[in-house]
């Protein structure tokens, strides 16, 4: 972990801040045994303790509330050939209407505009369009409805550092049990942790649920590449909070409840859905794309406490969970987690904090 102390305020912290050490053998390649035999570090406190994830129960109270992120990964990988014959690998990002799709590329020559792909042997693709920025999206028509194509023929979209291709453990282990509306091409790694009789003994206890909907996107994997933070263009991710949730966040807040936010997927819907929103709303339901960037200095201005796995160096989520919970206290909390030998970024182990005093 870096020695540096930045000053306090936005202006202060570049990328090196939120950079760190971490040995390769604590990327986890594989998830826990069962999802609940995680190990989960309680940061809540001044100093941290080391748990079991099925330990949270006696970490939430009556009265708190868990909100999650329901949306379902697609099997967003494809694998085909141009008419030249040269291979293909497709990563769709994103399902529009007119059985479309946005996709990321990957070919030695990249296909031209009007060009075909057959994917799988099995359904062909045109290439509609470039876009994005700097032209690095492709927009697809393929020959049939997309989620149905990539159901029968696509792969798990596993993320980069996972070396191993996917496989049907992969299918069942890298999704919730409560996942609902395709669209993701990650998941919400948090979540993973949770299986029915977690969610049954929260409920028995009194821990109430609400949900969103946000379709994690290809670049929440992308690392930050400008020192300066205030250079870096965030992706954007499509969300929707319901009118449901928002009450049941009212409703809590009213009560004295904690609203117990799972990932930082969840998180950024919440707050971006607290941006547009009158000061006596807390926040707007409704529907939108939203390019967040929550850094230190940010004002949450919905979430109590997090639960959330271990991220990338550089990365946007570090910038995240350090504006929650204070930079040294999340850059304290990392140290702990290598020295413990915890498992990192998606089939890891998961860590509670919550907000930092204002």
């Amino acid at each position: 972990m870096s020695s540096h102390t930045p000053g306090h305020g936005l202006h202060t912290y570049t990328l090196s801040d939120f950079d760190f050490d971490l040995p390769e053998d604590l990327i986890a390649q594989e998830p826990a045994a069962e999802r609940t035999a995680s190990r989960l570090l309680d940061g809540t406190g001044a100093q941290p303790v080391d748990r079991i994830f099925k330990d949270l129960p006696s970490l939430l109270r009556r009265g708190d509330l868990l909100v999650f992120n329901n949306t379902r990964v697609i099997k967003a990988r494809l694998f085909g050939q141009k008419a030249t014959g040269g291979a293909v690998e497709a990563l769709v990002e994103r399902v529009l209407p007119g059985h479309e799709v946005l996709a990321h590329m990957r070919a030695s020559k990249s296909p031209k505009v009007g060009s075909t792909v057959r994917f799988a042997d099995a359904f062909d693709a045109e290439v509609i369009a470039r876009t994005g920025p700097d032209g690095g999206m492709f927009h697809l028509r393929f020959s049939g409805d997309p989620l149905a194509l990539l159901d029968a023929h696509g792969h798990v979209p596993l993320p980069p550092y996972i070396t191993h291709a996917d496989t049907a453990d992969d299918e069942r282990r890298y999704q919730t049990v409560f996942a609902k509306h395709p669209g993701a091409v990650a998941a919400p790694t948090a979540a993973l942790h949770f299986d029915d009789a977690l969610l049954q003994q929260l409920a028995d206890q009194g821990v109430d649920r609400a949900e969103v909907t946000l379709h994690v996107g290809a670049g929440t994997f992308q690392p930050v590449r400008t020192d300066n933070l205030a250079e870096h263009k965030m992706h954007s991710e499509w969300f929707e909070v319901p009118e449901a949730t928002v009450q049941a966040i009212r409703r809590t807040r009213a009560a004295g409840g904690r609203v117990v936010v799972v990932g930082t997927t969840t998180l950024r819907a919440l707050e971006s859905a607290a941006l547009g929103a009158a000061p006596a709303d807390i926040l707007q339901a409704g529907s939108r794309d939203t390019d967040i960037f929550i850094t230190p200095g940010f004002e949450l201005k919905v979430v109590d406490v997090l639960i959330t796995n271990f991220h990338l160096p550089k990365s946007t989520l570090m910038m995240l969970v350090s504006a929650l919970a204070g930079y040294e206290h999340i850059r304290a909390l990392y140290a702990h987690a290598i020295a413990q030998r915890y498992r990192f970024f998606s089939y890891g182990d998961a860590m509670l904090i919550q907000r930092a005093p204002r």
